[in-house]
């Protein structure tokens, strides 16, 4: 018998709701194998009994985890861990000597390069699915900004600093990913960044500077793909559908080539927005093991999920070092406040800050210093909140939008989460066309050769929805309707 006091760790003062801390608890043993395919669960009385907890934050608890697709519930009989699921054999706990492990996968360290130092137009734009700009949290931000360089006993931080970014953003951001992801990190494994981008490359760089290869999704972020192939590799193109991207390809694919890296933008795929199926996350984990490789896992949108709670990342059962964890404030906050972060094993961050010293010496320690206060007193989760029901109404707003006006023309599915519609377009339109009909009346949309280049003839291109509001969504798609119906009459 499971006692299931002794394994699940409930913090009644975290802002993280009990019953997702309860949710991602179990998630986190059917992961790490302690809980296997076709296990039965506790009754939710008999839960809630050994937690001490009221028997409803159970039932939601177990809600969540249904229509995750983590379990089964047989009428009369209780809720079983999915069998769909593939076999774990438990490797020991992922916080076990983490931030001491050495990473489970080959990279380049360049320890050549190690040192010691010192700790538009104004025009109407449809864009690829980014945040509102006008919603930004600036007055905390410069609240914040403001209160550090105002003391004099902070000019310190004016001086060179370390380049794994500003230390308190570190720390608070070590405990904010462990609270709200379920990341086992501490300050050693966290490197701050310019954006994801930033991390991208530098973990490219260490991965691939030998070759080998790197298996991308047939459709993928085109920044991540030519990131990838800048830094050696050799690109393979794994299926992706409406579960994300195909393991059993990757699969295939590591019985053949030399894969170090798999590139996964886990939560919401780039550019289709489906998310990872909890199947294929074990699955991919567990190949990593089995292979050696890297995955990078390009986080991007995390915090902007509608209808359910979000899966937790790959990295948060990581227990043999194989994740490269990537996220940044850039798409929650506003592209220009360039804070990012890389999360890894921590001899991989250490020879990722060596790296990054060439080429950006070191961020912005004030803006650093700042977002972490906006962590620890609550602002960004704050602001997190409100730009979420803002998006989800705009989200919904939008796609009455396109099924009243323009579904004679494209194909899409309303987005779990994320910023962005992926739409394709009736195979006897043509993109170009389309764009530059739009560009004549005032309409900027995203390039479509950035989302098929290497021309597989999907006619996809992602609409951003976030950045409009409801009167800016109405003139846009009038737009389109406008261009669409003038190109097809001809």
């Amino acid at each position: 018998m499971i006692s299931f006091k002794s394994l699940i760790q409930l913090d009644r003062d975290a802002d993280l709701p009990i019953y997702l801390q309860l949710h991602n608890a179990l998630v986190k043993l059917i992961k790490s194998g302690i809980l296997k395919g076709g296990t039965k669960l506790p009754g939710t009385r008999s839960l809630a009994e050994q937690l001490t907890l009221h028997r409803k934050t159970v039932i939601a608890a177990y809600d969540e985890l249904l229509s995750q697709g983590w379990t089964e519930a047989t009428p009369s009989k209780g809720t079983f861990v999915s069998n769909k699921l593939p076999e774990i054999q438990p490797v020991g706990n992922a916080t076990d000597g983490r931030h001491q492990a050495n990473a489970g996968f080959s990279f380049d360290p360049n320890r050549n390069l190690h040192r010691h130092y010192p700790t538009k137009k104004q025009q109407l734009v449809l864009d690829e699915g980014i945040p509102d700009v006008r919603i930004a949290p600036m007055t905390e931000i410069l609240r914040h900004y403001r209160g550090i360089i105002s003391r004099s006993y902070n000019a310190k931080h004016l001086a060179y600093g370390s380049f794994y970014g500003d230390e308190s953003l570190r720390i608070t951001l070590a405990n904010y990913l462990q609270e709200t992801r379920g990341i086992a990190c501490t300050p050693e494994n966290v490197m701050i960044t310019r954006g994801s981008q930033m991390g991208m490359y530098l973990s490219s760089q260490l991965i691939h500077k030998s070759g080998g290869y790197s298996v991308v999704g047939n459709t993928n972020y085109i920044a991540a793909n030519l990131t990838l192939e800048d830094a050696g590799a050799k690109l393979l193109f794994a299926k992706v559908d409406e579960n994300g991207l195909v393991t059993t390809d990757i699969e295939a694919f590591c019985k053949t080539y030399d894969v170090k890296s798999v590139f996964v933008t886990s939560h919401h795929h780039h550019p289709t927005t489906v998310t990872l199926s909890p199947e294929r996350r074990l699955h991919l984990v567990e190949l990593a093991r089995t292979y050696g490789f890297a995955i990078l896992e390009d986080d991007y949108d995390y915090d902007f999920h509608y209808q359910r709670a979000p899966l937790l990342p790959l990295a948060s059962t990581d227990a043999g070092n194989h994740v490269i964890y990537m996220g940044a404030m850039c798409k929650i906050v506003a592209p220009a406040i360039r804070v990012g972060y890389l999360v890894g094993p921590k001899d991989f961050i250490e020879a990722a800050g060596h790296f990054r010293r060439i080429i950006d010496r070191q961020g912005d320690a004030i803006m650093e210093r700042a977002i972490a206060l906006m962590i620890e007193q609550g602002d960004l989760q704050r602001h997190i909140r409100k730009a979420l029901k803002t998006y989800q109404e705009r989200r919904d707003h939008f796609y009455q939008l396109l099924q009243t006006h323009l579904s004679p023309y494209l194909e899409f599915q309303v987005p779990e989460g994320g910023m962005a519609f992926w739409v394709i377009l009736r195979k006897d339109i043509n993109w170009a066309k389309v764009a530059q009909s739009c560009l004549e009346k005032g309409l900027i949309i995203p390039d479509y050769v950035n989302y098929d280049p290497y021309n597989a003839g999907h006619n996809g291109i992602r609409m951003g929805f976030a950045a409009l509001n409801k009167d800016e969504q109405i003139e846009v798609v009038s737009i389109l309707k406008s261009c669409l119906e003038k190109i097809s009459a001809n």
